[in-house]
């Protein structure tokens, strides 16, 4: 599933063609994707005049002219792409539409933006702009991994006294929003930190300085356009490259990359999810 570097990626390849930009013609192919669609979407989205597009952890909101904010999950295989003339970019000409184009917005400038999703893991809904927070989708979140809530104090007395392992902690989107599987081996493994440790048996200090390495590994990241292991395109197509510096991550059995450690990368299994660490230097 697509975290938040990834969606911050593809937030950033639509808003040319969207922000500032009319919806000329919605089209929706179908009822439903992982939840049944809004009532009358195509029609409240056409005419609409999308005011910003934003992240809120892994999830996008296009803020509307009518006081609504389009929410969009894209779940497992779900794909925002853009093709047709983009003011001051490429021009990306239309392909013909795929089976599994659920969602088609057709922009007053050329452009078309197409939500692609083969297994229907994704969502849509329509909330009111000002209650956006609130969804239910969104109302549980913790603070931004790049936001002023988001700090040293903070994630020292989130995982204070937590019984629950660190990645599993660090999972959890109510302590901190958008990381998810591949972020989070990541993390640990530059911070020295192995995954099984207790998060409350981790020092302040040394849960506090997880949050400078969160941001270095989410902001490098992003600068590669996300990791592209099965489904991940950016808007024009193209693959992210992060996978290619992984560290740790689907790297079992190849050698630590960290200088002078001589161990072996390791998988387990937690919480019915891989792992990827070093039982060399992560303690």
């Amino acid at each position: 599933m697509p975290e938040l570097p990834e969606v911050e990626t593809v937030r950033r390849g639509l808003a040319p063609a969207m922000e500032r930009h009319v919806i000329a013609r919605a089209e929706v192919n179908r009822p439903d994707l992982r939840w049944p669609l809004p009532e009358g979407m195509a029609a409240r989205l056409t005419g609409a005049r999308v005011l910003g597009l934003r992240r809120r952890s892994k999830y996008l909101l296009a803020d509307l002219s009518t006081g609504e904010s389009l929410l969009i999950h894209l779940g497992m295989s779900g794909r925002m792409l853009v093709s047709g003339a983009i003011p001051g970019a490429f021009h990306y000409p239309h392909p013909a539409l795929q089976k599994h184009d659920h969602v088609v917005l057709h922009m007053d400038a050329g452009a078309r933006i197409t939500f692609n999703d083969a297994r229907r893991f994704g969502a849509m809904d329509l909330v009111p702009t000002d209650a956006a927070e609130s969804h239910w989708l969104l109302r549980d979140l913790g603070p931004e991994p790049f936001g002023n809530d988001f700090h040293e104090d903070y994630l020292a007395a989130r995982l204070h006294g937590r019984a629950t392992p660190i990645k599993s902690a660090l999972l959890d989107q109510r302590i901190v929003a958008g990381l998810g599987n591949i972020y989070v081996s990541e993390v640990l493994h530059r911070a020295g930190i192995d995954p099984r440790r207790k998060a409350g048996r981790i020092s302040a200090a040394r849960a506090a300085a997880l949050v400078p390495v969160i941001r270095q590994v989410l902001t490098e990241a992003i600068e590669a356009g996300g990791s592209s292991l099965r489904d991940h395109r950016q808007p024009d197509g193209e693959l992210g490259y992060f996978q290619h510096a992984f560290r740790v991550y689907d790297r079992a059995g190849a050698p630590c990359p960290r200088p002078g450690c001589t161990g072996t990368i390791a998988r387990i299994a937690q919480a019915g999810r891989s792992s990827f660490y070093c039982p060399a230097c992560q303690r």
